[in-house]
């Protein structure tokens, strides 16, 4: 029996992966209206792993990638965790000519401003995805500032010793890109274990509107 699994039903999977949908779509609208620019999110795909082997199972999902670039960014709430947005090596070139070059950047370098670029699409993507998806949940939620690690391995870019090894870990993922732009990478938002008896209370209230 898989105890993970099994804390949530199959119908509770169902529903939430039903509210990232609806959750992203509407985060995918915002930032066409913040950075002029449609996100194109995938269907989101919802797992239940021990915490310990996240580092691992990211490493696998984004083994396309020689190097990469994670922004990492908490969130605290009834609804908490960890957001964890992946880009293919360079995709900070990219972004920053999707917000533009204008303004004094003579004294900024061109690593300093594709980190800043980075943190500030990170800001926008993760808030806009979890603010939407708390929203629905009746939650509000906080954040950490954002990390920024560029151009690691992908072995190498999630520490191992990260989260216990007792712990678990709900794991939402989407695959994104920027429509017409060569950007694109991968969305794991990671709640805790801790959030599994709030989530299905959450769940259950969500679904009792249309009943």
């Amino acid at each position: 029996m898989n105890v993970l699994r099994d804390a949530i039903t199959e119908e509770e999977f169902d529903i939430l992966q039903e509210i990232m949908n609806i959750a992203f779509g509407k985060a995918a609208a915002d930032l066409a209206e913040v950075i002029n620019i449609y996100v194109i999110l995938s269907v989101p795909y919802v797992r239940v792993i021990q915490a310990s082997e996240l580092p691992a199972y990211i490493c696998t999902e984004v083994s396309g990638f020689d190097n990469i670039s994670i922004v990492e960014q908490n969130f605290w709430g009834n609804f908490k965790g960890n957001a964890f947005l992946v880009f293919k090596e360079g995709a900070g070139k990219e972004l920053v000519s999707i917000f533009g070059e204008d303004g004094d950047f003579a004294s900024v370098s061109s690593e300093l401003l594709e980190r800043e670029t980075l943190m500030e699409v990170g800001n926008i993507l993760i808030g806009a995805c979890v603010g939407k998806l708390a929203e629905l949940l009746g939650d509000v939620v906080s954040y950490s500032p954002p990390r920024v690690v560029t151009d690691n391995n992908p072995k190498e870019a999630i520490p191992a010793g990260m989260f216990g090894a007792e712990s678990s870990a709900i794991v939402l993922r989407t695959v994104f890109c920027f429509n017409e732009r060569n950007v694109d990478g991968f969305m794991f938002l990671v709640t805790s274990h801790d959030s599994i008896q709030w989530l299905k209370s959450a769940l259950a209230a969500f679904m009792e509107q249309y009943e």
